[in-house]
């Protein structure tokens, strides 16, 4: 029995659950794309700097603002391009600058909401110094918005306690924005309950990232509610909030619900949404379609829409177009696309190529990498750099690197070195470790361990094992759970399966027409006894041309029945001389009725001494009724000859 071993060059797409997630506006340790939100437009008529924090603030300097304003640009004489385009900006700096003069002298004159609103501009242009001031005497007035900004400020400086301290101030007021970021602090400071209460108290005043913020900390505690929060940032325009909402809704099992979402994350040019909307419609057959969303993501930055689109254009038959994807995702650091381009090159026969971007899949953490180099030397004949790889790849866990590294070490009889790897990739799930194992307990005469690994093999829809429990079945006299058995081996791919099921329902004779067509799915996959059944059976219903097809299939693979069989329809068919040629194949390959019928051919010509050696070739070869006639035949030659 053989050990069986994968030839597979990686995993394809691995589409579970990503870590890495886009969590909008919330703090960090940096001064600038801190994502703090300031505060929008309020009651106490403060300016609304931003809902998305300083990430989204324009950083202009006053020297850049004040040589705008001094330009006196016309229309057509900017040396790039269209001098309309400068015209507004030039326009758009004056009256910045205009309105930063005016904000500037009723702050200085003491009026607290100009003080917020210039202090806003200038936080916006990331001018903190200078902002400052003007923040600390607006929110000191008691104006929400200020000390709300005043917090991002300081935060942004690295004064954290003081920061928490303003947004507090500001989130009391009724700052939602506010409220937000100090739930982020306090969250990154580990009082969850105090930053639930704050997330929740910005999140019920409508405020996108509050909501999103609150769904993230109660996921995180596995707590249901995530899910509401989730939709009313989504709900809000919030594009992450709906990615982790449809992933929530595809891991329940509502894949309508989670495809809406996709859309509507993907829609707002979400990469990882794109990504898992292409999975979506490729598993139900939108191919169109999802190679759009897949090419959308990978435009987007997420080298795994890349190597899915090769895939999904390799199925399609366009080799060229998915080997360009591949190399794009590769080149930005996936291992599956690395992976994909060494096979593709491997099939090629340009193992250089081949090994160079298995070694990439490798340096990009892809442990297939190793697995594959190791299926690269091993058919190059390289035996102990094979090993090597597969050494490498089976100690970090790859099942299937586990299982031919086993089958290296049982081919040179190292079984004791061997069978704690079949061990180890049986138990990471390899169903062709399973399979090994039987073979191994097999081979040692421990039926019972062999049959619970080959039933566990058979369990993940192993062919080959449940053939080998259902040929137990059947010596048992269990022809039924036989049957059952050789079905699961049939659809599991075992040829061998199949033509056994075909001749145990050909025997039982009440299932002809399924026996036909497990004769046919062995016969059509080349095995020749199928063959030579089928040839049989189109001869027995008068369709000889079908039959001779047949025949010729299974002679021309090895099969001394067929070569016979063949020999006897082209003798009906009055084509003696190519029925000899078959006649003589089949007799040389130990067939004893081709070598008695060559015995009365050649005696019925007059070549008594050629009969008398084809009768002694019959004679030997059997079976026992054959080898009785060719001894009458024989005596009597012999007799004839002597007299």
């Amino acid at each position: 029995m053989k050990l069986i071993g994968s030839n597979g060059t990686g995993e394809r797409l691995a589409t579970g659950p990503s870590t890495d997630t886009d969590t909008g506006a919330r703090p960090t340790e940096h001064a600038t794309g801190s994502g703090l939100p300031a505060q929008r437009g309020t009651a106490d008529g403060a300016v609304d700097v931003s809902g998305y924090g300083p990430e989204s603030l324009v950083h202009l300097t006053v020297d850049q603002v004040a040589a705008a304003s001094a330009r006196d640009l016309a229309p057509g004489t900017d040396d790039e391009g269209d001098g309309g385009d400068s015209f507004e900006t030039a326009l758009a700096a004056r009256e910045q600058a205009a309105l930063e003069a005016r904000h500037r002298g009723s702050a200085d004159a003491g009026d607290p909401g100009a003080a917020s609103q210039l202090g806003a501009l200038l936080l916006r242009r990331g001018d903190l110094r200078d902002a400052e001031p003007y923040l600390r005497s607006a929110a000191a007035a008691g104006l929400r918005a200020a000390a709300n900004n005043l917090g991002v400020l300081l935060h942004q400086q690295g004064h954290r306690v003081e920061a928490a301290q303003w947004w507090r101030q500001a989130a009391v007021a009724g700052s939602a924005p506010a409220a937000h970021a100090l739930g982020l602090q306090l969250r990154d400071q580990g009082e969850e309950e105090a930053a639930e209460y704050w997330l929740h108290f910005a999140a019920e005043q409508g405020h996108p990232l509050g909501a999103y913020a609150l769904g993230d900390l109660m996921e995180h505690r596995r707590d249901v509610r995530a899910e509401r929060w989730f939709k009313a940032a989504a709900d809000s325009g919030h594009r992450e909030a709906a990615y982790r909402l449809a992933r929530m809704r595809e891991a329940a099992g509502d894949k309508d619900t989670a495809e809406t979402w996709y859309r509507t994350a993907a829609a707002r040019s979400h990469a990882r949404a794109a990504l898992r909307l292409g999975v979506l419609l490729e598993a139900r057959g939108d191919l169109d379609e999802a190679a759009r969303w897949y090419r959308q993501s990978a435009q987007n930055g997420e080298a795994r829409a890349a190597c899915a689109l090769g895939f999904l254009l390799r199925d399609t038959g366009d080799l060229s177009a998915a080997a360009e994807w591949w190399q794009e995702a590769a080149e930005a650091g996936d291992g599956t696309a690395a992976n994909a381009l060494g096979a593709l090159h491997a099939g090629r026969g340009e193992s250089t190529v081949a090994e160079r971007w298995y070694r990439a899949a490798l340096d990009a953490g892809d442990h297939n990498g190793a697995f594959n180099l190791g299926l690269l030397c091993a058919g190059a004949g390289r035996e102990a750099q094979a090993e090597q790889w597969y050494r490498r790849a089976a100690y970090a866990g790859h099942r299937e690197a586990c299982n031919a590294l086993a089958i290296v070490l049982l081919q040179r009889g190292d079984e004791s070195g061997a069978e704690p790897w079949f061990s180890k990739a049986a138990e990471a799930g390899s169903v062709d470790g399973a399979f090994n194992l039987g073979v191994l307990h097999a081979g040692r005469g421990e039926t019972r361990q062999a049959q619970e690994w080959y039933a566990r093999a058979a369990a993940e829809g192993h062919g080959e094992a449940a053939l080998q429990l259902a040929v137990a079945q059947e010596q048992r006299g269990n022809l039924a759970g036989a049957l059952e058995r050789y079905r699961q081996a049939a659809d599991g791919g075992s040829t061998e399966g199949a033509f056994r099921l075909a001749s145990l329902l050909d025997r039982r004779g009440d299932a002809d027409t399924e026996a036909e067509h497990w004769y046919a799915t062995a016969a059509d996959a080349g095995h020749r006894r199928a063959q030579v059944r089928m040839g049989v059976r189109a001869a027995e219903r008068g369709a000889l041309q079908i039959a001779e097809s047949w025949y010729r299939r299974a002679a021309e693979g090895g099969s001394r029945s067929a070569a016979f069989n063949l020999g006897l329809l082209l003798a009906r068919q009055d084509s003696e001389a190519e029925a000899m040629l078959w006649y003589t194949r089949a007799a040389d390959a130990g067939h004893g009725r081709a070598a008695l019928r060559l015995a009365l051919l050649a005696l019925r010509r007059g070549e008594a001494v050629q009969a008398e050696n084809w009768c002694k070739r019959a004679a030997e070869y059997g079976p026992a009724e054959v080898a009785e006639r060719a001894g009458r035949l024989l005596g009597a030659l012999n007799a004839e000859l002597s007299a």
